[in-house]
């Protein structure tokens, strides 16, 4: 397994061009990028997609993953039919997009049920299952490796929880051994930052034992830190490794301790860094140094 290190787009929209990133990849010799979701994406034509692509070649940058930023899918499980068909139809053009970015994986979070509506649980599971098998089939029509589905940190989020990791990846996992030429994997994307700590903020199943866990489902992950219930995320500078939960010798520990349970050969570990506060003068420019410091910590480590 050879582990590569990218970077996540999400803290430059409507602050800076792509343009701007793929420089700052370039300088820093970062050949990998995760695509984040944008409220424009599913109304953009083909165009922008083999543009953005062709700008990214001319960096020696590969647009390797297409994951979305904002929970887009949660249609599949709030059990309103409008909703349910916009999630698919959104999930199609992301997949769409993802095969003109020339992109191996397409990915989200599956989706939360609503808190008050918690009995919808096991509908809306079943739902985004439905879903999911169908687009498993559609992404291997449009050329992709496999679709993604990231660990989450809550009860109403999934997967989140050891067996609910299990049911998902051996449910979908056991649909594409029973059709691998018409279908493409299902894997997860991990999180090192994500854990599960309950209402009362007890910690009860850690950032490492879900990293870990998934391990034999993964083909990506983000690199991001946090703090000891989950709750904010930020990089990995001086001052934010001081205050972080995160120790990335232990990450790499994990990552190679397990190096023959990994389903892919090539793993990439995205930076997945908010940046500072969007549209403020005094913090906007202080994305570029924020973006160089976490990836010099990560190169110190990997």
């Amino acid at each position: 397994m050879k582990l590569h290190l990218g970077i996540k787009s999400d803290p430059i929209q409507k602050r800076y061009s792509y343009e701007w990133l793929f420089n700052i990849m370039k300088r820093l010799g970062i050949k990998y990028l995760q695509l984040g979701g944008f409220l424009e994406l599913p109304l953009l034509e083909d165009d922008f997609f083999y543009r953005l692509r062709e700008k990214a070649g001319k960096k020696d940058i590969k647009i390797k993953s297409l994951f979305t930023a904002h929970r887009e899918m949660s249609g599949f499980f709030n059990g309103d039919t409008h909703m349910e068909k916009a999630a698919r139809i959104i999930y199609e053009k992301f997949i769409n997009a993802g095969a003109l970015l020339g992109a191996d994986y397409v990915g989200t979070s599956a989706g939360p049920v609503y808190l008050d509506m918690i009995d919808n649980k096991d509908r809306g599971i079943k739902c985004y299952f439905k879903h999911m098998k169908e687009l498993m089939g559609l992404a291997k029509e449009k050329g992709l490796k496999g679709l993604t589905i990231e660990t989450m940190s809550s009860s109403i989020e999934f997967p989140t929880f050891p067996e609910e990791i299990d049911y998902f990846m051996r449910t979908l996992g056991g649909y594409h051994e029973k059709n691998r030429e018409s279908t493409v994997p299902a894997y997860l994307l991990g999180d090192i930052s994500h854990g599960y700590a309950d209402k009362n903020g007890k910690v009860v199943f850690s950032n490492y034992d879900q990293f870990e866990h998934s391990i034999p489902y993964m083909c990506e992950f983000h690199f991001k830190n946090t703090d000891n219930i989950y709750n904010e995320t930020f990089g990995f500078s001086e001052e934010e490794q001081a205050r972080g939960i995160v120790e990335l010798p232990r990450i790499k520990d994990i990552i190679f301790r397990n190096i023959d349970k990994w389903p892919v050969d090539n793993v990439t570990g995205y930076l997945e860094h908010p940046g500072p506060k969007l549209g403020r003068d005094y913090s906007d420019y202080r994305l570029e140094s924020m973006l160089e410091e976490s990836i010099n910590a990560l190169k110190n480590i990997f």
